[in-house]
């Protein structure tokens, strides 16, 4: 099924060519939803951490549509580690499709960390059922940045 206007994009495993585009979006994304944060890495750390640990290390999912990638989906066992959209994609279902996938994948539980200053996120979670368990001042993350940890439990 190509990405059609009402299936929207198609959600498939990434693969090895698919670091850059990844990348990419993680970078453009971030920096549209976190302009305050300071990032702990250059753009070429983040490219390198995409193609050579993200990728062969966690269970990694892309939203394409039309041979672009447009979401990114990354975990591990119990846990969301990445969920970022191309900041012209936000609004359009993705990301419900991709937490939909999270949970069909992780059907245990799933537990995640966000930046407490990235309400749009906060409020996306909740609305996917997971509930605040626990914040910090920032002090355990790269960026110094106070978060908030989130849990689903089926």
């Amino acid at each position: 099924m190509a990405g059609g206007a009402s299936a929207g994009p198609d959600l498939r495993p990434a693969r090895p060519a698919d670091a850059g585009q990844v990348a990419e979006v993680w970078l453009r994304s971030f920096a549209a939803a976190l302009p305050g944060v300071r990032r702990a890495h250059s753009d070429d750390e983040v490219r390198r951490w995409v193609a050579g640990v993200l990728l062969p290390t966690c269970d990694v999912w892309v939203a394409e549509d039309d041979g672009a990638v447009v979401g990114v989906l990354a975990l591990t066992d119990g846990w969301l580690d990445q969920l970022y959209l191309d900041p012209d994609r936000r609004g359009q279902g993705i990301g419900d499709r991709l937490v939909a996938l999270a949970k069909g994948r992780q059907p245990h539980g799933l537990q995640l960390w966000t930046f407490q200053v990235n309400e749009p996120a906060r409020r996306f979670y909740l609305r996917h059922g997971f509930v605040e368990v626990e914040g910090t001042e920032g002090a355990r993350n790269e960026e110094r940045e106070p978060d908030v940890r989130l849990v689903w439990e089926p």
